[in-house]
């Protein structure tokens, strides 16, 4: 018969086994989807960043497997049904890739209305979602919707900065909204992913195409465009692309409680901000990268920009009209969406 210590000493044994394995069993691998390659500035500065402090804060039990540039299959609109349908745990995506699915959101597309930084954007975007929009992700777990700051217009020829300059130029466009604005100035937008433009600029498919700094060197695009055009600093962007991170409802409400946590303090307003300032500093970075390559930065003078404003102020308020027919009130939504830019412009 074992002595008392020996009997004490294996029940601490069995203890620490079964605690172990325990926690062995709680380990979570969540697997993360986007449609950007995997050295763009979200991955660097916003995905892997976050994954790590995922890693770190819960010991190594909640991990990241990361798969960019549509790995898993599919095109960037089919990101938003993969997470639903579990194919992923986590997506980035664009809402404005499903045009009408996701209507609340659409207000943040609108021309003129929100911050070109990526940091003032993204609150600005945070907290209209958190107002607004939450029946849009109302099938998903939303762990945070930014900006990849305002959108800029990228030329391969000749530099457009104003209205006249954008007759029969054709640009790629990331949305339905800028696709309506390019049309209002007298342009003509072509819609197309990230990873085509670069080929399509380089073989005169289009003139150039309508993105983010972010964009620039992710794609290369300073390797076949010669001007980047935008609106004065201390005004709205011609418009906002925005982009949120969902994850799998069921997948997260089955974390064990303290994982959950975890994944709670890391996201929302804190993942928000980490991704703002990244593409804050891929604003700097592109606008280098570019003049390195030899192109030329060129902002539109203020009345050339309120001459375009002006010139497309018609693209809200179709939207608007579109949307009463969904029970939504657009133009309070719009106007709504025009404060919040206004409050972090400051």
């Amino acid at each position: 018969m074992p002595t008392s210590r020996t009997h004490v000493s294996r029940l601490v044994c069995a203890a620490l086994t079964l605690a172990s394995s325990s926690l062995y069993a709680q380990a979570v691998t969540l697997k993360v989807s986007h449609f950007l390659p995997p050295n763009s500035n979200y991955q660097k500065g916003v995905l892997e960043p976050w994954c790590d402090r995922l890693a770190k804060d819960s010991a190594g039990q909640l991990k990241c497997q990361i798969y960019p540039a549509m790995q898993l299959g599919g095109t960037p609109p089919q990101l938003a049904d993969q997470v639903k349908n579990a194919v992923a745990d986590i997506v980035m995506t664009s809402p404005s890739y499903s045009s009408g699915r996701f209507p609340y959101t659409e207000a943040l597309e609108q021309p003129f209305t929100l911050p070109p930084g990526g940091l003032a954007g993204s609150k600005a975007m945070w907290e209209y979602s958190q107002k607004y929009a939450t029946k849009d992700y109302a099938d998903f777990k939303l762990l945070a919707m930014f900006t990849g700051s305002g959108i800029i217009m990228s030329t391969s020829s000749k530099p457009i900065l104003t209205v006249e300059g954008f007759k029969g130029v054709k640009l790629r466009s990331p949305s339905r909204s800028a696709a309506k604005l390019l049309t209002a100035l007298g342009g003509a937008p072509v819609n197309m992913p990230p990873a085509q433009i670069t080929e399509a600029v380089a073989k005169g498919v289009v003139d150039g195409a309508m993105a983010t700094w972010e964009l620039v060197p992710a794609v290369k695009l300073q390797e076949v465009t010669k001007y980047h055009m935008q609106g004065p600093a201390d005004q709205a962007a011609f418009t906002q692309n925005p982009l949120v991170m969902l994850m799998n409802k069921a997948r997260y409400d089955g974390l064990p409680p303290e994982l959950k946590a975890v994944l709670d303090k890391a996201s929302g307003p804190a993942l928000v901000e980490l991704a703002g300032a990244a593409w804050d500093k891929a604003i700097v970075d592109g606008r280098r990268i570019a003049g390195e390559a030899g192109n030329k930065t060129l902002t539109v003078k203020p009345e050339d920009y309120e001459a375009m404003r002006k010139m497309s102020a018609a693209v809200e308020v179709e939207w608007a009209r579109d949307v009463a027919a969904k029970g939504l009130d657009g133009a309070m939504l719009v106007k709504e969406v025009r404060a919040l830019g206004a409050k972090y412009m400051k």
